[in-house]
């Protein structure tokens, strides 16, 4: 069975699992709170998209396909904002379409849900024991039984194709803690760094690693546990995301391939060289695959007939959105094919077929993600998938492909796609009863020319009832990344759905520098942050403006990350257009985001060398420090203690310069977010404040 995950804007809570030993008994657990979902009467009268019902959608994650195609196992997510709590579920379905099954106890988490080798058992984790342990059952849910006893539990784990098998993540101590070096100071707390890096996206680095085990698996428990990285204080996967993806078994079970960045320092710093590792499970040897290749490698998939690799490659040096291409390797004489030369379009995940002969694979086409196929010896393309949507993972036999599918409009559920005809059908309805009852705004397209005559695809998203007679306060929003494109995605943050409850028009343009619009258009924008992309943010919501729903006179403009950077650089040149302003974890001082972000060589790259080069480069000229005397519209700026991306300082900069020059100025600081706020308490918060701020200057 194979699958895939398209992982683009959400980074996963690492559990912190080190050392200790558990019971085999479970724990009784009882989480008290209302997982159900359900709308009160008051808020299906309103039938109006708010914080607190965006807070009771099932959040559907992996979606595992059975091995005889007939069954798909898969999670959902529910919350219960008034505690903060929420729990996981695991769920069967037929593929065929009915009435889902729910396999686990809502009492607690339960994740990482697999087929064990022909499909007869499911392998699970579950913290319901006092930590992260190895779950099993039947396929109808009975006779669970834990299977490791891991010390301090595990963060994820995969079967050998014969289930035979496993490999395990678990972290793996390498220094002593500073209460092991100071034993005397038991009170004492601090980060002690001698080396880059030292924090990472959301995290501090500990003493531990991420490794990679393999472990038999026989009877009831797991034996011959062996760390393939024995002695190596690097993290696999990769830090931060930790994706299990970036790690595969070869077809017979007898090797591993993993990606990981051998090296510490500031050479990891500044660097994206990650290979591609091959283990040999009975030699316990290690080969570097990609042994010269100097940016990204990963994700390795090995053909059913054990003969060739595939994998995602980043040529260039140093630069996080360079085209992901995809590369197949001989594994017998070590010749490497590039299959997508001729396709301007990244590849994200990679799918054999039985006969070893087609990939398939996720890809972005104007703002949209489908599901394509390539024949590995013509290199002939094939779309298979179309329509307005984002198909985020797949997992395929030859007679059927599952998959999760999202759009402005739908959060994510499963459907089933035809390989063949490309025909789906929607198999889940997690959220149904919330779509009964609340109106979601319709979204449509409009392709603008810019001011260098290309054309640039628009999303315009209206209100619930939008009636064309009336006039809209509009909101311009500018997306983060920046290499990252205004799909069809449904953000449980950034709603779009959310915005347009507001009585809004929301404008989201595909300016320049975002991927699925090839590669020159994606390029763009690195050196020129003040430059054309900003041309096209005005161009959109001009021409915009130019329609007769549109109120000219009350237009906002929004943003987050690469996006808040944008919301401060417009502040200090949009000449009057925006009668608001409101920017999360954006960028204000391009130099001091040089030397205090954590992953240098995405500034390094982007802003195309450091602020002390001489000559400097250009794109600190776009700092937009350097515009905020020419600031004068009011402002909300937000941002949290935890985002090590884009620090919070950068926000309190920016609060700071607009209260001393007297522009009205709002600060929002969340002592335990990331560059993300995710906490439910937080989040109804925020978008509270959010509307409120539109509301009090728009309205």
């Amino acid at each position: 069975m194979k699958s895939w995950i398209l992982n683009t804007r959400v980074i996963p809570v690492l559990f912190v699992l080190i050392t200790g030993m558990i019971a085999c008994n479970p724990v009784e657990n009882e989480i008290k709170g209302d997982f159900s979902g359900q709308l009160t009467a008051e808020e299906i009268e309103n039938g109006i998209l708010t914080p607190e019902i965006m807070w009771k959608f099932g959040r559907v994650g992996e979606q595992k396909l059975s091995p005889d195609s007939k069954t798909v196992l898969y999670t959902v997510s529910r919350y219960d904002y008034e505690i903060n709590g929420s729990i996981t579920d695991i769920y069967i379905l037929s593929s065929a379409g009915g009435d889902p099954v729910k396999l686990s106890d809502s009492d607690g988490s339960y994740f990482n849900a697999r087929w064990k080798g022909e499909g007869q058992t499911i392998g699970y984790l579950a913290d319901v024991s006092g930590s992260v342990q190895l779950w099993e059952m039947n396929e109808d849910g009975s006779a669970k039984m834990m299977i490791s006893s891991v010390e301090e539990g595990i963060n994820g784990f995969e079967y050998s194709p014969d289930g035979s098998k496993i490999f395990y993540l678990k972290d793996v101590k390498f220094k002593e803690t500073v209460g092991e070096t100071y034993a005397d100071l038991p009170l004492a707390k601090v980060m002690i760094a001698e080396e880059l890096m030292y924090r990472h996206w959301n995290h501090w680095e500990d003493e531990s690693r991420s490794h990679i085990i393999v472990a038999d698996l026989s009877g009831a428990g797991l034996t011959n546990d062996t760390d393939i990285m024995e002695g190596e204080p690097f993290d696999a996967p990769l830090s931060a995301y930790f994706d299990q993806a970036e790690i595969s078994w070869n077809a017979d079970g007898s090797k591993i391939a993993y990606t990981c960045k051998k090296m510490g320092g500031t050479e990891y710093a500044v660097s994206t060289n990650s290979d591609i590792y091959l283990y040999d499970l009975e030699s316990k040897l290690t080969v570097n695959l990609t042994e010269g290749m100097p940016g990204y490698d990963k994700y390795p998939s090995f053909s059913p007939d054990g003969k060739k690799m595939a994998w995602q490659s980043m040529e260039a040096p140093g630069y996080e959105a360079d085209k992901d291409r995809l590369l197949v390797m001989d594994l017998e004489s070590g010749d490497i094919s590039y299959l997508t030369k001729d396709l301007d379009q990244n590849v994200s995940g990679l799918l054999w077929s039985d006969d070893s002969k087609t990939i398939r694979f996720i890809s972005g086409l104007h703002a949209t993600y489908q599901i394509f196929s390539i024949d590995v010896d013509t290199y002939e393309v094939t779309q298979l998938t179309n329509g307005v949507h984002d198909y985020t993972s797949f997992e395929m036999t030859e007679g059927l492909i599952s998959a999760t599918k999202m759009s402005m409009r739908m959060a994510t559920e499963i459907f089933t796609v035809d390989p063949v005809s490309g025909d789906e059908k929607q198999i889940s309805f997690v959220n149904k009863h919330i779509y009964d009852n609340i109106e979601m705004g319709e979204v449509k397209s409009r392709w603008i020319e810019t001011t260098d005559g290309k054309e640039m695809l628009v999303w315009v998203i209206y209100p619930p009832g939008f009636d064309e007679s009336k006039e809209y306060a509009t909101i311009l929003y500018c997306n983060g990344g920046p290499q990252s494109a205004v799909s069809q995605f449904f953000s449980f943050r950034w709603n779009f759905q959310m915005m347009v409850a507001g009585d809004y028009i929301v404008v989201a343009p595909n300016r320049r520098g975002l991927p699925t619009f090839g590669q020159e258009w994606n390029d763009q924008i690195s050196g020129d942050y003040g430059g054309q992309n900003m041309k096209d943010y005005l161009t959109a919501i001009d021409e915009l403006s130019k329609e007769p729903y549109v109120d000219e006179d009350r237009l906002a403009a929004l943003g987050a990350s690469y996006g808040g950077y944008s919301v401060f650089y417009l502040a200090g040149i949009h000449e009057g257009r925006f009668k608001a302003f409101i920017s999360h974890c954006g960028i204000y001082n391009m130099e001091s985001m040089y030397a205090e972000t954590e992953e240098i060589f995405f500034v390094h790259h982007d802003n195309g060398g450091a602020p002390w080069d001489d000559p400097k480069p250009v794109n600190y000229s776009y700092s937009p420090h350097l515009k905020v005397d020419n600031w004068d519209t009011p402002i909300l700026i937000i941002s949290g203690e935890y985002d090590f991306r884009i620090p919070y300082t950068q926000s309190m900069q920016a609060f700071n310069a607009a209260q001393l020059r007297g522009v009205p100025s709002k600060l929002l600081i969340f002592p335990e977010e990331t560059h993300f706020v995710v906490k439910p308490q937080n989040a109804i918060l925020w978008q509270r404040e959010f509307r409120g701020w539109l509301d009090k200057y728009l309205k």
